[in-house]
């Protein structure tokens, strides 16, 4: 470090110091904490420049606190440095349309998968819920951005991505490629299944939901009408492997099923706050229903699965879901770098944090080989043999798995991917 690096740190560390001294004496009891934590902030900063081993890449370090800083508050607030957020809007402003179909999320700091979209590049690739990508394109994804992350994994229809995955039955991370693509649009998954052995010709409605979009959403309204002409009188909706989409999308499917009742909040400390209704006006299936969830369901669908259960709706089987249900928010910085920042949480009817404790299933049932197998191996086979959609089956007629319940509290943790990358040997940028 150059004398001229030097007397600039010391200036910058006497200005915070001497805001922080201002700031206390005026008394501005509000931001206390804050000005305590820029008195830390500057103090380590001190210390590092002043007594680490070797004279340290100062801009590194204070990129690297900033992500820290961001990653401490959620999986989905992050910080993007010039570079990135430049890279990022310029993609963005190419309007490249060859993707990925992942949904993602942060653990153990590194980037993992929360869902595949089936028929996309990433299932074609062999990437599964729970994958933990220790690299993607040549970059670690430690400190990296879910936005960023994103960013890499879209371009040109036809280029590829080099992905480096982590999996827990896995020896050593897989090195995968995908070809990215214009994705098609999601399809709604349609059975029907008899409803007894009993041969009376009566069935009940099975619908898949891949994603949350505006499309499906009144596909799905379309179905259930025909459901209903066609007399069917109980339905399964699965939302397992359902990540993607709009939020307003999942108020306005939640919709079509309550006559009434709370489906959602959102909160936020300097945010509109909102409250969402049921519209009886809306409501097209007034029948019997299931709802199937997992840790792979997510955001948007975490506020219809909640909705549903929170109104006495119908039951909601299989595992606790991921935890993302928020809004975020881009806020450019003075430097050329950005924030992504959560600005609210949904809130179930009963008011919990969705983004905090996920969605609990009213009857629990244990993950298995054949319940976490991925959307497109179950669509290769008929829904009536998976045992999840069974155990709903006999739950809607009033079966022994309705007495298996658990309390909608937080009573089990979320369920994590993969262990994470070695912290000893990062990988490579």
């Amino acid at each position: 470090m150059n004398r001229q690096t030097r007397i600039v740190v010391l200036v910058v560390s006497l200005f915070v110091f001497g805001y922080v001294a201002f700031g206390y004496v005026l008394g501005q009891a509000a931001n206390e904490r804050a000005y305590r934590s820029l008195t830390v902030f500057s103090e380590v900063l001190q210390h590092i420049h002043q007594d680490y081993v070797e004279e340290p890449d100062l801009r590194s370090v204070t990129a690297g606190a900033l992500h820290g800083l961001l990653e401490a508050l959620d999986p989905y607030s992050s910080y993007m440095s010039p570079a990135e957020f430049a890279e990022y809007k310029a993609k963005k402003a190419a309007g490249a349309v060859g993707e990925s179909g992942l949904a993602l999320s942060k653990r153990f700091g590194y980037i993992a998968v929360v869902s595949v979209l089936p028929g996309s590049p990433a299932e074609k690739a062999g990437l599964q819920h729970g994958d933990v990508l220790e690299s993607i394109a040549g970059f670690t994804t430690r400190e990296m951005s879910v936005g960023q992350a994103e960013n890499l994994l879209a371009g040109e229809p036809g280029s590829t991505v080099r992905v480096s995955v982590v999996r827990r039955a896995a020896t050593e991370p897989l090195e995968l490629t995908l070809t990215l693509a214009r994705l098609s649009p999601p399809q709604l998954h349609v059975e029907r299944f008899p409803m007894g052995s009993d041969h009376s010709g009566a069935v009940t409605g099975f619908l898949r939901i891949p994603a949350l979009t505006a499309a499906l959403v009144a596909e799905l309204r379309e179905q259930l009408v025909q459901f209903d002409r066609q007399g069917v009188r109980q339905l399964i909706l699965d939302l397992r492997d359902c990540a993607l989409g709009e939020n307003a999308e999942a108020i306005s499917a939640a919709r079509l099923f309550l006559p009434s009742g709370k489906i959602a909040s959102l909160r936020g400390q300097k945010f509109d706050n909102r409250e969402f209704a049921a519209d009886p006006a809306r409501v097209v299936w007034p029948h019997p229903m299931a709802v199937l969830i997992s840790n792979s369901t997510s955001g948007p669908a975490e506020i219809l699965a909640a909705a549903i259960a929170g109104n006495q709706r119908g039951q909601t089987l299989g595992t606790r879901s991921f935890g993302s249900a928020s809004e975020q928010r881009l806020l450019p910085l003075e430097d050329g770098a950005a924030l992504i920042l959560t600005v609210a949480k949904y809130y179930t009817p009963d008011g919990k944090p969705i983004l905090d404790e996920g969605v609990a299933p009213t009857v629990e049932f244990a993950s298995s080989a054949e319940e976490t197998a991925s959307a497109a191996t179950r669509e290769r086979r008929s829904y009536q043999d998976d045992p999840l959609v069974r155990r709903a089956l006999e739950v809607l007629q009033g079966g022994t798995a309705a007495a298996h319940t658990v309390p909608t509290g937080r009573s089990q943790t979320h369920a994590e991917p993969t262990e994470p990358p070695n912290q000893e040997q990062p990988p490579a940028a």
